[in-house]
């Protein structure tokens, strides 16, 4: 049993990161309707500008400042360059924005800061918590409970401000309807500017703490896919949908790896993920948090 916990809390914990990145996505989505694929390159975007920045002789808090007005300035002029000529356009074409978004991110950065792969210390090891493994027996990662600590934080802002802020009912109204937000005053371009720069900044928390771990190269555009079944689970248009579905994830990902991996020869865990949020979609298409939407035909 100390190893089943042991397991599930490592897969727990491991969930929380796709958490952070599946909240960037939550975020766009409740503005537009629509899925950002370029979040993704935005976590990239993120850890490689803060990592170039420190090579340039910056500190850790002069790096970060930097990088966060970076990547706030680069989500409005996203809004003011590519959004702002799309309003009111079908869902298909913001989605097709996204995608090209995706890789001119990518090309941009790599132009300025290089493609070698780089290292990204946070100065929290990932080593086991002394106290936890001497009294319980169990291995907890210093770094992944850091990572679950700054997930937790965020979700309950982000949960406040969507529900007692009248930026966060203007970004719902808008959600429902942008033609209708429109005509009762509500500030369309002011509040996708407002959502991409709050996305920008969850992008950066998250690409410093998946760069910490897996290391900052162009692997970390992939998050994209690997949020997709966080999302599906835990519903496109919630905040706490994005949390509840990365801790599922990540413990089944980990609980199949090690208890059915060895019975078909490993790789599990890579692709278990895709095969359970198939399997929902068939049950619940809305996620566990999503509305049922019923239209008159």
């Amino acid at each position: 049993m100390t190893f089943f916990f042991e397991v599930l809390i490592g897969g727990l914990l491991s969930g929380v990161m796709y958490s952070l990145v599946a909240l960037g996505f939550v975020l766009i989505y409740k503005a537009s309707g629509v899925f950002n694929f370029a979040q993704g390159a935005l976590v990239f975007m993120a850890a490689l500008t803060f990592v170039g920045l420190t090579e340039m002789g910056l500190g850790f808090a002069m790096a970060l400042a930097v990088t966060l007005v970076v990547m706030i300035a680069g989500a409005l002029l996203t809004e003011r360059l590519v959004l702002r000529k799309l309003v009111n356009q079908p869902q298909i074409t913001l989605f097709m924005a996204t995608i090209g978004l995706t890789f001119f991110i990518e090309g941009l950065t790599q132009l300025v800061w290089g493609s070698q792969p780089r290292g990204l210390d946070l100065g929290i090891p990932d080593q086991p918590i002394e106290w936890v493994l001497d009294r319980a027996g169990i291995v907890v990662s210093q770094f992944e409970l850091f990572a679950a600590g700054v997930a937790a934080v965020m979700v309950a802002a982000l949960a406040l401000f969507f529900q007692k802020t009248r930026i966060g009912r203007g970004l719902r109204a808008v959600a429902d309807d942008h033609q209708a937000a429109q005509s009762i005053g509500i500030p369309l371009h002011l509040i996708w500017a407002y959502v991409w720069a709050a996305a920008g900044f969850v992008a950066l928390v998250a690409g410093l703490l998946w760069g910490a771990r897996n290391g900052v190269q162009f692997a970390l555009t992939f998050t994209a896919l690997k949020a997709l079944p966080v999302l599906i689970l835990g519903g496109f248009e919630s905040v706490p949908g994005a949390i509840i579905g990365g801790l599922i994830i990540g413990a089944v990902e980990k609980l199949a790896e090690v208890y059915v991996g060895p019975m078909v020869g490993g790789g599990i865990e890579g692709w278990v993920a895709y095969v359970i949020a198939l399997l929902f979609l068939l049950v619940r298409p809305e996620g566990l948090f999503g509305e049922k939407h019923i239209d008159r035909v």
